[in-house]
């Protein structure tokens, strides 16, 4: 899979992908992921990329023609699956849609800033848009950096062991059971009984029980 992220502060993005899941992933090409400054696509003096919006108001908008030559000098190299922009307007991100973007080959991240991009950007080029949340962040960066983590660790071969992403919160529509290691018993705190008791079939019946327990005790929502 091939990622190409177009923002104004790739810095932002350097400590995501430099350690844990998201650097292994790199390192074992699993995944590229490539950093796009649009500063480098402007003509303007000082690498302008933003400017004051049309009928007044407060904040800055990125300009279409730098993100324009970016994403036409990307798509002249190969063909994108989506091309998806980063905005607090777009569908919120759930497990089904990360399980569904992990299947593509190749996507574009557009990271917005300030007040947002030019809306021909949105018109012209994006494919899709996506949230992480009912709440505005500076810029898009860092909503990047969680689309890439939840999709990137569903790639095969990605995570040692590969069947723990199918046991994730979200997965089956369920929150994940409670989990324990040891020692069996801290503080007069003991962990079940069923999950020492070596009964595969009987500890996998308490983790659906207690999944389905959970959901409805705090995600009833995620049961209709």
């Amino acid at each position: 899979m091939r990622i190409d992220i177009i923002t104004v502060l790739p810095e932002l993005l350097e400590s995501p992908f430099g350690a844990s899941i998201l650097k292994r992933s790199i390192e074992k090409g699993l995944v590229e992921v490539h950093m796009h400054n649009i500063r480098d696509y402007t003509n303007k003096s000082y690498n302008q990329v933003d400017d004051y919006q049309f009928g007044g108001g407060a904040g800055m908008v990125l300009m279409i023609e730098p993100i324009d030559k970016c994403i036409t000098a990307l798509k002249a190299e190969r063909e994108y699956d989506e091309i998806i922009y980063m905005t607090p307007d777009g569908e919120t991100l759930n497990q089904r849609m990360a399980n569904g973007i992990s299947l593509l080959k190749n996507i574009i991240i557009l990271c917005g800033h300030y007040k947002g991009v030019d809306q021909r950007v949105r018109d012209a080029f994006i494919t899709r848009e996506i949230s992480v949340g009912d709440y505005v962040l500076s810029g898009g960066e860092l909503g990047a950096a969680i689309l890439c983590d939840a999709v990137i660790r569903l790639i095969p071969g990605v995570l040692n062991n590969e069947t723990s992403a199918l046991t994730d919160t979200f997965q089956d529509d369920l929150l994940a059971p409670p989990v324990y290691t040891r020692p069996s018993e801290y503080k007069g705190m003991k962990v079940p009984e069923v999950l020492l008791s070596g009964n595969f079939p009987k500890i996998e019946k308490w983790r659906e029980d207690q999944a389905q327990k959970r959901t409805e005790e705090r995600r009833p929502d995620l049961l209709e």
